[in-house]
């Protein structure tokens, strides 16, 4: 019989083997087995294999030719994890194919396939995708598929699926998600003001899992006014250095960029970690009043 994708996908779902990879001819017939299913039909709709429209049961015109016999071959991704993370809603992709687990490179990973994973692990909805140095490097296989998600599949094995080049990737670029299930995500952004008062002092950011200071030449009235609002402070007064009067930290973060109108600083660009150049401590006053418009 003819066998369409979405029947071949449907398939390989059944049978726990994620999507259709390719559909072709088989060159054999295997002449043991009996013919059940005719004119399989099936939907986007189709919840299983006996909802799509066929033939009635049992009643088929297959022959020996080989074009009546179809040789499917499915992506076999079968189960998704996130390891090496602070809970299960967060850390290193790594997916099952069969019966062996890998990671997959942050070059073909999205949003919207991170999404997918977090809806399929009870997590909610993707907050990030970072990169290997958040949940280390993995070991083992490298799964080459990038999945094509639309961001509302229940499922990684309802996303279309293709490949592209091993060569490109290596364990240095292991994909990582944080979904908004995870403790990292309610902490992952908070801010700080230390050694005064609560809308005046040394800023701190909560960043990759610890408290880190800002690199001063990163930084401007912009991303101030943001962490002003943040913090219910009212708006920026000023912004200087000052000799840093907490521990010094090996970490500092860099690479805030804000147009100021952000309710919060993970609305902005996303930061990066960098070695700490100096002592010096990034210092803040606001208003101290938060100012509200009423419509």
């Amino acid at each position: 019989m003819e066998l369409e994708s979405e029947t071949a996908n449907m398939v390989c779902q059944e049978l726990n083997c994620g999507r259709l990879k390719r559909l072709d001819s088989a060159r054999a017939r295997v002449e043991s087995a009996p013919n059940w299913l005719d004119h399989v039909k099936c939907r986007k709709h189709d919840s299983n294999l006996l909802k799509c429209p066929s033939s009635p049961w049992g009643q088929n015109n297959c022959d020996s030719r080989s074009d009546e016999v179809v040789h499917i071959t499915c992506t076999g991704h079968t189960e998704a994890r996130l390891v090496n993370g602070s809970d299960s809603c967060s850390g290193r992709v790594e997916l099952q194919y069969l019966r062996e687990w890998g990671t997959v490179c942050a070059v073909g990973w999205d949003m919207r396939a991170a999404d997918v994973l977090c809806a399929q692990l009870d997590c909610g909805s993707a907050v990030a995708v970072v990169e290997v140095d958040w949940f280390g490097e993995g070991s083992g296989h490298i799964w080459a598929d990038v999945f094509d998600c639309q961001g509302n599949e229940t499922h990684l094995s309802r996303c279309g699926i293709s490949s592209w080049s091993r060569a490109a990737c290596s364990h240095k670029h292991d994909a990582g998600v944080i979904c908004n299930g995870s403790s990292v995500a309610f902490h992952e952004g908070r801010v700080r003001l230390s050694g005064g008062s609560k809308c005046q002092g040394e800023v701190e950011i909560y960043f990759r899992q610890d408290w880190r200071r800002v690199l001063l030449d990163s930084w401007s009235l912009s991303e101030a006014s943001v962490l002003c609002r943040q913090l219910g402070c009212g708006s920026v007064l000023n912004c200087r250095s000052s000799p840093s009067t907490t521990e010094h930290k090996h970490m500092c973060v860099t690479g805030f960029s804000c147009s100021g109108s952000e309710a919060h600083l993970g609305n902005c660009s996303s930061g990066q970690p960098v070695n700490c150049s100096s002592g010096e401590q990034l210092y803040i006053t606001c208003s101290g009043k938060q100012h509200n418009t009423y419509k």
